[in-house]
């Protein structure tokens, strides 16, 4: 829906499809040309990651369409509007985290668009906490994928076939270096540095490293399933010399250029935890990242050592790995009954 007062520049409304909206900041931005613009559109896209890009525009495609479907104004969208619209959302059965991450879109389709968004109102705060007062608000968490877990489905996989081998890499070396899905997927040759000890993985990238600075992590040889050797053995038979590690394959075992997806990367957790008998529902690419700390914690690992590995920056979020190991070992209720 067009802004009365005037909608939002080409290089600003790339982010959530805002494009067609006239903008009240075009006459500072007239005398750019289209280099300018173009470059301009490129650093300001970056401010979020792709995956939170692709994530606002759905929401905002979402709150659009049901706005459209009552004939309400979605911008510049009123306080009973949001809060309508949160509420049906939350029948619907959608988690408080989205409902969360719907109220970010919509705000900042609004700034983008020089309104100020009516998202901080006392009714729109106040029907989201009735909504986790309501429905709770604790996140799901998928469950560890645990030392023993992994052997089982690695053991469940044909090392025959390049599915197999590819398969074998991404759930030895995701586990092994407390990897998220995300960072798996953007993983390229050059990235692994091999040393006597077994990989320096260096992460361009991460969640926690949003500039960019780069982080290193440390990842053991193993014995019976080593992730340097199953890493070396998939790149060896696949044929990949140089660029993304993990590839898509098409029929008759070809490797393709593209590289897995962060879904794709979950989706073979979930293949593999579903080939052992597990709840494939319960299992995601941050099973195996989540399955490394609570192992270690289990193993009675250093705490600042877990920290190498993961780069958590809070001792207080790997304590939660090493409590949950732990809750049942001298017991306060031990002998009572």
């Amino acid at each position: 829906m067009r802004s009365k007062e005037g909608g939002v520049s080409e290089t600003q409304g790339a982010l959530l499809g805002l494009e067609d909206e006239t903008s009240e900041l075009e006459h500072h931005q007239g005398t750019l040309n289209a280099d300018d613009r173009e470059m301009l559109g490129r650093y300001f896209a970056a401010r979020h990651a792709d995956s939170t890009v692709r994530a606002y525009r759905s929401d905002w495609a979402i709150f659009t369409a049901w706005c459209a479907t009552r004939d309400l104004a979605s911008l510049p969208a009123s306080a009973e509007t949001i809060s309508a619209f949160l509420a049906s959302e939350a029948e619907s059965g959608r988690r408080i985290s989205t409902l969360h991450r719907r109220v970010a879109a919509i705000r900042l389709a609004h700034r983008l668009c020089g309104h100020e968004p009516k998202t901080d109102s006392e009714l729109v705060r106040g029907t989201l906490k009735g909504i986790a007062r309501t429905h709770g608000s604790a996140p799901r968490q998928k469950a560890p994928a645990l030392s023993d877990q992994l052997r089982t489905m690695v053991d469940s996989l044909d090392c025959t076939r390049l599915q197999g081998l590819r398969d074998r890499a991404i759930l030895t070396l995701g586990f092994a270096g407390a990897f998220r899905r995300s960072e798996l997927a953007a993983l390229r040759i050059e990235d692994l540095e091999e040393v006597a000890g077994g990989f320096r993985v260096h992460v361009r990238r991460s969640k926690t490293d949003a500039e960019g600075l780069g982080q290193v992590v440390p990842v053991i040889r193993g014995r019976d399933y080593c992730p340097v050797r199953a890493v070396q053995d998939w790149l060896r038979t696949a044929g990949i010399r140089e660029g993304h590690v993990y590839r898509r394959l098409y029929r008759g075992d070809r490797v393709g250029e593209a590289p897995l997806s962060a879904h794709s990367i979950a989706a073979v957790v979930k293949r593999c935890a579903e080939a052992v008998g597990l709840d494939p529902a319960e299992y995601a690419g941050h099973s195996l990242r989540s399955g490394f700390m609570t192992s270690a914690a289990l193993s009675k690992a250093s705490l600042f050592k877990m920290m190498e590995v993961s780069r958590h920056k809070d001792p207080k979020t790997v304590m939660i790995y090493v409590r949950r190991s732990a809750e049942f070992e001298d017991h306060a209720g031990d002998g009572l009954l």
